[in-house]
């Protein structure tokens, strides 16, 4: 998947790391970049048609599908870190946290998998994190588990058509997202080049940064989603 010539979609577009994704997907040769937010920005390029999306809402996900159907590469990069704690926050910030997280990939996904078929088979990538393997309270990490488990399961499904399905990991990273967390943050700008350069060099899996990295070798086991091979 070489993103020169190509026509991506970036969901969540105007934060940090969507803001990266533009950017560097036009540094690599992109066609066009669809920028998709809940909110306006001018992006004072031509390549770039931004575009309102609602990620939650099916019609809302629709439009977009009818407006960009030249999409060669879909990425899930919206997100939100959601409720607090499974026992006391309302079920509706936790139902809102899967919705946006989880169900929100899978509707964007259908609704973009014809046009990416008819690009020659195209890619997807879903943006994890490194607590889709580290239990913390709240709905986040169990939202991240999911969708690590949708992106593997997509990826099988999506085979058939040729369609790569790239699931991204990373760690805290500088954004105004986790601006008021007093941590360690990787650069938002090297983040999104690996997860670019694993992208363009057809893998099944980006681990983002160092943190990510060490907690990925503890695993030892299998995250791309494909079945073992039989032998004789």
């Amino acid at each position: 998947m070489n993103l020169h010539g190509r026509t991506v979609l970036v969901t969540g577009s105007t934060g940090g790391l969507g803001r990266e994704f533009v950017s560097q997907s036009l540094a690599r040769g992109a066609r066009l970049v669809y920028a998709a937010a809940r909110r306006d920005h001018d992006w004072n390029d031509d390549r770039v048609v931004p575009l309102h999306l609602e990620v939650t809402d099916p019609a809302s996900v629709a439009s977009a599908a009818a407006a960009a159907g030249d999409v060669d590469v879909l990425v899930n990069n919206a997100g939100i870190t959601g409720a607090a704690s499974l026992l006391h926050s309302p079920m509706e910030e936790i139902r809102r946290t899967f919705e946006t997280n989880v169900f929100a990939p899978i509707e964007l996904v259908r609704a973009f998998a014809p046009a990416v078929a008819r690009a020659g088979g195209g890619a997807v990538v879903d943006v994890h994190s490194v607590l889709s393997w580290l239990a913390t309270p709240g709905a986040y990490s169990p939202s991240k588990a999911a969708l690590w488990g949708v992106t593997n399961a997509l990826r099988l499904e999506l085979a058939a058509q040729g369609t790569q399905v790239l699931g991204a990991h990373l760690a805290y990273t500088d954004t105004p997202m986790i601006a008021h967390l007093d941590v360690p943050k990787s650069d938002a700008a090297i983040v999104i080049g690996r997860i670019l350069d694993a992208l363009e060099a057809g893998e099944d899996e980006a681990i983002a940064d160092e943190v990510t990295a060490g907690f990925r070798s503890v695993l030892g086991i299998a995250t791309t989603g494909r079945l073992p091979s039989r032998t004789a």
